[in-house]
């Protein structure tokens, strides 16, 4: 679980909660009709700007702004130079015993192809055909969250007119101003809450999460040619280096 994002949505909604709790009871923010016209307009609309495959598979990219499991780059310059070591000792084919200790997909499928001989070129050219089709799979995510952060404010808008046009045609009873204006209002509220507070900063977050991956990503694929190389491994600790702020660079040979 990430931290942030689960702090951040905890602090967010429960100071809304709280300042409304401070002025008067829940239940007045409570209105289904205007649940409905901006949950279920700005999902509608969604589905109409997405093909329906897409709008299904951003929901398991959105895991990745809760959860991730992306190696961090300090252990895997340490990964690699311990298969660097064992490689140039015991030969590449010694690192098929590691195999099964490597949990991340990615890196697994690289080090098989690097241990089965498979030229490094068309090893990169493989990897890094995969790592465009995983930023192409996070940037469709993105770009639906940012579809719904569009549409949650326009609903709002939506219900807001839907609200004062009840509101006008029946003002000579006054019991019914009450309940339109709550539809108009609310709706807003509700719009503004969606965007701003769910979907733009998941947005954001799956973007940073893409980097992130990708950088990983990168680091792992000039590892294993490195490997598939058999270059040595302060040779190899500088090419990954390369990838780590300098605060962060501890090299194991001094």
């Amino acid at each position: 679980m990430d931290l942030a994002t689960l702090i951040g949505i905890v602090l967010a909604f429960s100071l809304v909660l709280i300042s409304i709790m401070m002025g008067s009871g829940l239940g007045l923010f409570i209105n289904i009709p205007s649940l409905m016209i901006v949950v279920g307009g700005t999902m509608g609309a969604t589905m109409i700007r997405h093909p329906l495959n897409e709008v299904i598979g951003m929901i398991k990219v959105v895991k990745n702004v809760f959860f991730t499991r992306v190696w961090t780059p300090e252990r895997i310059v340490d990964q690699f130079l311990d298969f660097a070591d064992k490689s140039r000792k015991e030969g590449i084919l010694a690192l098929e015993a590691e195999l099964p200790n490597i949990d991340d997909p990615f890196f697994a499928k690289g080090l098989q192809m690097a241990i089965d001989g498979m030229e490094p070129d068309a090893l990169r050219e493989i990897l890094e055909t995969e790592i465009e089709y995983l930023q192409e799979r996070h940037q469709n995510g993105a770009e639906i969250l940012d579809t719904m952060g569009t549409f949650f404010p326009a609903m709002g808008m939506i219900g807001t007119l839907i609200g004062l046009v009840q509101m006008l045609q029946t003002m000579e009873d006054p019991s019914t101003i009450g309940p339109a204006m709550a539809v108009a209002l609310l709706t807003t509220f509700y719009g503004a809450v969606g965007a701003n507070l769910v979907c733009l900063p998941m947005a954001g977050k799956l973007r940073t999460r893409s980097k992130e991956e990708t950088l990983v990503k990168e680091m792992i694929i000039a590892g294993i040619i490195g490997l598939a190389n058999g270059e040595n491994p302060r040779i190899l600790e500088q090419k990954l280096h390369s990838f780590l702020a300098p605060s962060k660079r501890v090299s194991r040979f001094e």
